[in-house]
């Protein structure tokens, strides 16, 4: 049997890299999905490349009105949710000294903001002894230049999964955290740099991971697997590294 058999997932930010990984892994196993996403045109094509298994809802999880519909859309066509994926995020480089409010806004209210009241708007349709996965960062242990903001909205994050493990233990409900290092995914298209700073910067990072190389998007998928999956009934409150060593070593 699928490990997802009759699960029905959501996944914020499903519409491109990780989110889209994880949203087709999802579906290969059994799950029905619900991926958001801002631009139609890329929700339109994810949801068919992902198949019968999945619905689009077009939206922005920094605007509570967008979250609301998300849900009530959710409850209308399956009315609970087993595994909710709070993915959405937004990375761009700021060093200290040269943070702008409009850069400091824009990273908590979606990456903290938007994450926070995805769970909360959520919970009324978790089922008790379901699955919450929360995506971070490893920037949320690693001290990395350029990244001030976004590196404390990771840590933020990882703060919640403490909290929230221990303020929904009597619905069974296990929130866990998965933290990529640097994946090959769009996000690093919309930093703000130059093609040729990018891939400076690409090959200035991969350096610093023990394995050598940028992680791929179905290589975090599979780890949100086994966290959303019974496969990990007995942990709660982790932040499970997948970086290649980046962090441990």
């Amino acid at each position: 049997m699928s490990k997802l058999s009759g699960k029905i997932a959501v996944i914020t930010g499903g519409n491109s890299g990780i989110g889209l990984a994880t949203a087709k892994l999802f579906a290969t196993e059994g799950a029905q999905v619900v991926i958001t996403g801002r631009r139609k045109e890329a929700l339109d094509k994810a949801v068919s490349e992902i198949g019968h298994n999945a619905v689009g809802v077009q939206g922005d999880v920094a605007k509570l009105a967008d979250l609301d519909n998300l849900f009530s859309e959710v409850k209308d066509k399956f009315g609970h949710i087993d595994i909710l994926f709070a993915n959405a995020g937004v990375a761009e480089l700021g060093p200290i000294g040269s943070i702008s409010e409009e850069h400091f806004d824009k990273h908590f209210d979606i990456n903290v903001k938007g994450l926070l009241f995805t769970v909360q708007m959520a919970l009324p349709l978790l089922q008790d002894g379901s699955s919450i996965v929360l995506n971070s960062s490893v920037v949320n242990t690693k001290g990395m230049g350029g990244f001030t903001v976004y590196s404390a909205t990771k840590a933020a994050v990882r703060s919640f999964a403490r909290t929230w493990t221990t303020e929904l233990k009597e619905r069974k409900i296990r929130v866990n955290v998965v933290s990529p290092g640097p994946i090959e995914t769009p996000i690093y298209d919309k930093m703000g740099l130059p093609e040729k700073q990018v891939e400076e910067f690409g090959a200035s990072v991969a350096g610093m991971v023990p394995l050598g190389r940028f992680g791929q998007a179905d290589e975090i998928a599979k780890a949100v697997l086994f966290l959303a999956s019974s496969d990990a009934s007995y942990i709660a409150g982790v932040d499970l590294y997948v970086d290649g060593g980046m962090v441990a070593v």
